[in-house]
């Protein structure tokens, strides 16, 4: 499966011109089957979502998502921040399938307390796994990434690769680079991990958006400028490994 990692600089609460950056980043890297955004790709990393919050019924990033990905016939994942129906805000990861006509989101579980994203975001409480081009994605947003039991492969939340978005900081990128290997290592899985670049009020960004494969080697990583890099993920070597060295089987 080809993916392409879109590294943005997320030009704070301008949806329409993020929108215009991932269009134009895609269309220069074409053909791919799955294209990753960051996290809250279209805003920024609102922690006080009001008045920047998308209406998730009228939500232009959304539906640029489920557009884009029906006239580039792929598939197109990141989070965005939205506001429901019932009056919470949610950041709302979407994998939006453009061969199959399908929608589907994972709302982010692990709030980022020490940001205050708890005080004005409800979390979700199920994990999301898609199935797309004959593999298993599981599928996570940022914080997500510290908490290992909750992305654990288990019986029943079985998959190939981790998909994780972040907008994962600079002073934090050292955990970013340790923790994205960890997680491919102790599931035995591919991990894509696209962060952003560039500054918000309160975070500066350096990127380092990855592809670990299977044995928690970097295969692909992006440097902290703008950038869309493609790396092809190789289910043969998947199951291959994985069925040399067992570790699953061992799992608790």
């Amino acid at each position: 499966m080809k993916v392409t990692l879109l590294q943005t600089d997320i030009q704070w609460a301008q949806a329409e011109q993020n929108i215009l950056e991932a269009e134009r980043m895609m269309g220069e890297n074409p053909d791919s089957d799955l294209y990753v955004l960051p996290e809250m790709w279209s805003t920024g990393f609102a922690t006080e979502p009001h008045h920047i919050a998308h209406e998730e019924d009228a939500n232009t990033a959304l539906q640029w998502m489920q557009d884009a990905a029906q006239r580039h016939h792929c598939a197109i994942s990141g989070s965005v921040a939205v506001h429901l129906s019932d009056g919470t805000f949610r950041n709302r990861h979407y994998f939006v399938d453009g061969r199959a006509g399908k929608t589907f989101y994972y709302d982010k579980h692990h709030l980022f307390s020490y940001g205050h994203e708890d005080q004005y975001f409800t979390p979700g409480n199920d994990h999301l796994i898609v199935e797309y081009e004959g593999w298993r994605l599981l599928i996570l947003t940022c914080y997500d990434l510290r908490f290992p039991c909750w992305s654990r492969y288990a019986t029943g939340r079985e998959y190939d690769a981790i998909v994780i978005v972040a907008n994962w900081p600079d002073s934090r990128q050292e955990a970013w680079q340790v923790l994205t290997q960890a997680r491919a290592i102790e599931n035995q899985c591919y991990l894509v991990g696209v962060n952003r670049v560039g500054d918000d009020a309160k975070c500066h960004y350096i990127g380092g958006s990855v592809v670990v494969d299977v044995t928690g080697h970097v295969v692909a990583r992006c440097g902290s400028s703008v950038e869309a890099l493609t790396y092809t993920l190789d289910k043969e070597e998947l199951l291959f490994r994985r069925s040399k060295f067992c570790v699953l089987e061992d799992r608790d």
